[in-house]
């Protein structure tokens, strides 16, 4: 069990290091900061006027049930009442300079945690958000089923990031629906190269304002024994909105099934669906399923979707330039996950690499 604390550099050295492991850096400035440990939150707090950062139970009291919010998305009244979950909102017209981290985390063995969380980023607000999911040292098993329901209001801005980080024998089921309206842009990235034993998820943006605007990327690292099945839906409403879905899988003898599914309801949107995957053990598994769904015509959306193995003259060409055969088949997944992404700790980028090496290694033998 974790006690509150009042910082999350007050943590335990192991439990900050896990954290930094999954995205979330106990001594950057941010906007806010929130974490779940089990059933329990152990620590919010918000330092900037112009967000809003809540444990759920809180906000439903303070904000009168969360009315226009609570529920309106998804309905997981067959999961009872959630264990806990958090509250974001970005004011209207605020551009909150720091980015705001969330924290779910699993301390006990063989825990189910239940959580349900709204993001609301008001009518022409900018907000980041660094979300990390992680189980402590030394748990390997559980359930964690996270309800997730996200607003993008008129020209308004999110980006969020998550990184899983959890135990090798977990199932994880996140469910998440965002709705964005006219002018509004949502980004969503996110990153498994740790993965559970069983990952269910699938995304739905609805673009309902006109000029809306989703991006999804995602990238995977599936090695032996873990099923990862995730996927993200857009479903494009009003006129000139637009849509990207790019996927990174990697396979090192773990299943992986990569889906995307696009909906154009009207015309002149525009959509394009990307999937490429690694295989890099005759034990793994990538099953690309793209989508793509025109219910009208003059409009746009493409697909394009690749599985394949690493081209042995890539690695004779880094061999060539003084790389071990190791080192070059880890640049070269590192560079084909596309691990770049702004706001990520630097200690996190290099147990990434770590990782990736490992497996690769392990993939390899």
């Amino acid at each position: 069990m974790i006690s509150p604390v009042e910082r999350l550099s007050d943590l335990s050295e192991q439990d900050r290091g896990t954290l930094v492991k999954s995205g979330i850096d106990p001594e950057a400035k941010v906007s806010g900061s929130f974490m779940l440990a089990d059933h329990s939150t152990v620590h919010c707090n918000c330092s900037d006027p112009e967000v809003e950062v809540l444990p759920i139970s809180t906000a439903l009291e303070l904000h009168d049930g969360l009315r226009p919010y609570w529920r309106r998305l998804i309905d997981d009244n067959e999961n009872g009442d959630p264990d806990g979950g958090y509250f974001i909102r970005s004011k209207a017209g605020s551009t909150v300079t720091y980015p705001l981290q969330a924290c779910l985390y699993l301390a006990e063995e063989k825990l189910t945690q239940n959580v349900h969380n709204i993001v609301v980023a008001e009518e022409g607000s900018t907000l980041n958000i660094l979300s990390g999911c992680a189980t402590a040292p030394g748990v390997r098993s559980g359930l964690h089923v996270g309800v997730s329901e996200i607003y993008v209001e008129k020209g308004a801005t999110l980006s969020f990031t998550m990184v899983h980080n959890w135990g090798e024998d977990m199932a994880v089921r996140p469910k998440t629906s965002i709705v964005v309206e006219e002018g509004g842009t949502f980004i969503s990235n996110y990153i498994c190269l740790k993965p559970a034993k069983d990952l269910v998820m699938y995304p739905t943006a609805v673009l309902k304002g006109k000029g809306a605007v989703a991006t999804f990327n995602s990238v995977f690292l599936a090695t032996e024994g873990s099923c990862i099945d995730s996927g993200s839906r857009v479903i494009l409403k009003a006129e000139d909105t637009r849509a990207e879905v790019v996927s990174r899988a990697v396979s090192m003898g773990g299943k992986i099934y990569a889906r995307g599914h696009l909906v154009g309801e009207v015309p002149g949107v525009k959509a394009h669906l990307e999937c490429d995957g690694l295989i890099l053990s005759d034990r793994g598994l990538i099953h690309a399923i793209p989508e793509l769904e025109a219910q009208c015509n003059d409009l746009e959306m493409s697909h394009e979707a690749a599985v394949g193995k690493i081209a042995q003259e890539e690695i004779e060409y880094l061999m060539a330039r003084g790389l071990s055969e190791e080192d070059s088949r880890s640049l070269i997944i590192k560079g084909f996950l596309s691990l770049d992404i702004l706001g990520l700790p630097e200690e996190l980028k290099r147990d990434m690499e770590e990782t990736i090496k490992q497996a690769d290694s392990e993939g390899a033998m």
